[in-house]
């Protein structure tokens, strides 16, 4: 079994929420074959407790959008592990310290990834790709 298309898009979803907010090492993994209580996780880091918290409050923007909203949240006070759980996806933003220790990757490293490439990125790729395209035709 795999992670639904609906898991999927909001996973992808709150992934780039995730990054828009300057998370790093994002992961979106499937977890539909281990787990009948959700089909993907998705694991981000924040560098401080303001980060986690602006992650938290972009994800739940556009999840929302998408008309999803957290059955349950988890951690939000102490601002160091945050738990998002919509269901079909449930979200870790962890700061670096607590996603180091626990290591949510090693556990569920059998578990395949989900494609992710942060949007601004693919469009910083395309555009710098474009120009050198666009001055090796000008010559």
């Amino acid at each position: 079994m795999t992670a639904s298309p609906r898991a999927t898009e909001l996973a992808l979803t709150a992934a780039q929420a995730a990054a828009d907010k300057i998370a790093r090492d994002i992961m979106v993994l499937d977890v539909s074959d281990r787990l009948s209580i959700t089909d993907c996780f998705v694991i981000a880091s924040a560098d401080n407790e303001r980060q986690v918290k602006a992650v938290v409050d972009e994800i739940e923007e556009k999840l929302r959008a998408l008309g999803a909203k957290p059955a349950r949240r988890e951690g939000e006070r102490e601002g160091r592990w945050v738990l998002l759980d919509f269901v079909d996806i449930v979200v870790h933003i962890l700061r670096a310290e607590e996603r180091e220790y626990y290591g949510l990757e090693r556990l569920w490293k059998d578990c395949p990834a989900i494609p992710f490439e942060d949007a601004a990125v693919a469009a910083a790729g395309a555009t710098a790709t474009g120009s050198v395209s666009a001055s090796a035709e000008a010559r």
